[in-house]
């Protein structure tokens, strides 16, 4: 019976590594309609701080230890300010003010900034098949998110899009959702010194509410309005993009990249606007041209690539075979004590 139990949660293993990045794809479906009608610091602080305490609610149920020393406190509250406030802050203000698909091309390029940090401080492999993955992820998410304009003139001359188009861009926004990139890339790499201190569950939990609190003080100071113009839809899409889009994929993903290879968990963030280009057609009906079907091709290889470059160097598998375990074992201990928490005490 315990094998069958073990082998089952070995089958959902790659669902629960995938659910983080479908479930921020359609939140940000979910906030297409959301933003016109409320403030961005406003939304960025109800994605936080209720998911948060929903995290350590579902923490204290499975028995997850609370932080206990000052150095964990420090280690959250840095967490907190980069991941949270800062991630959030940029990337809400970001939204507001960005064009239609660039801003997502620069908050998923961070897997890049992911890959420099793990080879730095973690001395993770990357590898020429890695590397190869991580470029064609970017070009990936470029031709899914860039105006197909832009990349026939890029083509065609290279000199259509000026020095004063992309000034223009970086006023726009553009510039807060690559500062948002680079906030999420270093609190990726952040968990694994936070979780020399403190659960990764817990962790992320408190990290959401300090993180939120100062949005919504600034929010309070600066912004009007945050949830009079707010309807039935609007408030059902706000507590979507706050349960699942936060609470269970943040806590899913910190989970994992607190034992996992950051490199190639992160690589998986491309998958997060192929599902919201997926989702966006089917809800909204928002139609793929030719060169996003192609992005989406090249994606979907950068991500083989950069998971399996070991194997594909003709490496020995050890260190592949470590990796995936630290990630399956994860995926095991979560899966007991969320789904049979007496089963794990006896």
């Amino acid at each position: 019976m315990q094998l069958k139990l073990s082998a089952l949660r070995l089958t959902f293993a790659p669902v629960l590594l995938i659910a983080p990045f479908f479930l921020w794809g359609t939140a940000m479906v979910a906030m297409k309609g959301v933003i016109p009608h409320t403030t961005p610091l406003f939304m960025a602080g109800v994605r936080l701080l209720p998911a948060g305490v929903l995290i350590l609610i579902a923490a204290a149920f499975m028995g997850r230890p609370q932080p206990k020393t000052w150095a964990a406190w420090l280690w959250i509250a840095l967490f907190a300010l980069v991941d949270g406030t800062l991630f959030q802050g940029f990337l809400a203000e970001g939204l507001v003010k960005t064009s239609a698909g660039l801003g997502s091309v620069m908050i998923d390029s961070q897997p890049l900034a992911v890959a420099l940090l793990s080879l730095w401080l973690f001395q993770e492999r990357i590898g020429f098949w890695g590397w190869l993955g991580l470029a064609l992820g970017v070009t990936g998410i470029s031709l899914i998110g860039l105006p197909d304009e832009w990349i026939f003139q890029l083509f065609d001359s290279g000199t259509n899009v000026t020095i004063g188009n992309w000034q223009d861009l970086f006023a726009s926004g553009e510039w807060l959702m690559l500062l948002a990139a680079l906030s999420m890339a270093v609190g990726t790499v952040l968990i694994r010194f936070v979780c020399r201190h403190a659960d990764p569950v817990t962790a992320t939990g408190w990290h959401m509410i300090l993180g939120g609190l100062p949005l919504w003080g600034v929010s309070s100071v600066v912004e009007s309005q945050q949830w009079q113009n707010l309807g039935a839809s609007d408030l059902a899409a706000l507590s979507y993009a706050t349960v699942f889009g936060s609470a269970i994929a943040y806590g899913l993903f910190f989970y994992f990249a607190s034992s996992g290879n950051l490199t190639s968990l992160s690589s998986l963030t491309f998958l997060t606007p192929i599902f919201a280009l997926l989702f966006g057609n089917l809800f909204l009906s928002e139609v793929l041209t030719p060169l996003q079907w192609l992005g989406v091709f090249l994606t979907l290889i950068s991500i083989y690539l950069i998971n399996q470059r070991d194997t594909l160097a003709g490496h020995n598998d050890k260190i592949n075979a470590g990796e995936q375990a630290n990630i399956q074992q994860s995926v095991l201990e979560s899966s007991a004590k969320k789904f049979n928490p007496v089963g794990t005490r006896e």
